[in-house]
């Protein structure tokens, strides 16, 4: 059976097996693992001069670790590959916390800003319904893209040993690719790669996002707002919801009691924002799940058979 295939079948399993607490509670989830790697990596070596190359050589070491371990799983069997491969994908976990969101605001507006605290990393203690919708929604977005698509691409161009080097490449840049003093150096190696790795798979993403909400009519201008974002890529298919869904995303936010001015995508949307846009992005986002499984199915099921 060819990678497309299996990965049809690790979509699946994850999507219905999400991430089982009976399971973590007992052992570390490989992102912990991972986590620690960098931790690790982190205080051996971000430290003293040359914190640039020190950054270089432990992403190098990073992705030698995921690489080979990656490879090493892979030959225990396709039950295994498949079961590895859809825990590093994250669909059911994902749509399970931003739909809690939504769940939360119905409730109450400190309810829904308790839930949208745990995806986020921006300040929103004063975020009113509409702010904390668009946080869960421009969470939703970018993390469809770097959960979901990103490592189901790199699973299917280079197996384990690609889906586990993604994941660990994400890792580091969510943990230390911050242009902070203590890691605008050291950092940066692992910010830059993660951009690389997530190029493709940010576009595939929007597409898949307008595909399934039909709005590809405006592809052109979800291309103009992509660039607006402040990541080469996540604006991609935050762009592709925002235009789907006809509101607008990003603007000013709050870091560490800082407002930054960021600009919005698709500033002529809608900007009072409602739970009911949070239920309606998930849909999206099932539906372009539902099309990237289809499309795997398709062309893993032509290369089986010719």
């Amino acid at each position: 059976m060819n990678g497309l295939l299996l990965l049809a079948l690790a979509f699946i399993l994850d999507a219905v097996m999400g991430e089982p607490h009976w399971l973590w509670s007992r052992v570390p989830h490989p992102a912990v693992i991972m986590g620690r790697v960098v931790s690790a990596l982190d205080r051996t070596l971000n430290h003293g001069e040359m914190q640039r190359l020190k950054g270089v050589i432990a992403v190098l070491v990073l992705v030698t670790v995921a690489g080979v371990t990656g490879w090493l799983l892979q030959h225990l069997g396709t039950a295994v590959t498949i079961v590895i491969a859809a825990i590093l994908l994250a669909q059911k976990s994902l749509v399970d916390h931003v739909g809690a969101v939504a769940a939360g605001l119905r409730e109450s507006e400190q309810a829904g800003r308790q839930a949208v605290a745990l995806i986020v990393s921006r300040d929103v203690s004063t975020s009113d319904t509409s702010a904390t919708s668009r946080s869960a929604i421009e969470s939703l977005s970018e993390n469809f893209s770097d959960g979901v698509i990103a490592p189901a691409f790199w699973f299917a161009v280079g197996g384990l040993p690609g889906i586990a080097i993604y994941k660990a490449v994400n890792t580091a840049d969510s943990m230390i690719g911050y242009l902070t003093p203590k890691y605008a150096a050291f950092g940066w190696a692992a910010a830059r790669l993660d951009d690389v790795l997530n190029w493709i798979p940010a576009r595939v993403t929007a597409a898949l996002i307008a595909v399934a909400g039909r709005s590809t009519s405006a592809w052109h201008n979800v291309q103009q707002d992509a660039r607006l974002h402040r990541s080469p890529n996540a604006g991609w298919p935050e762009a592709a919801m925002a235009h789907t869904l006809k509101i607008a995303l990003a603007g000013p936010r709050s870091y560490h009691g800082k407002v930054q001015e960021l600009a919005w995508v698709n500033g002529a949307g809608r900007r009072t924002l409602a739970p009911h846009d949070i239920d309606a992005a998930i849909a999206i986002v099932w539906k372009a799940w539902g099309l990237a499984m289809a499309l795997c199915v398709c062309i893993g099921g032509l290369i089986w058979v010719f």
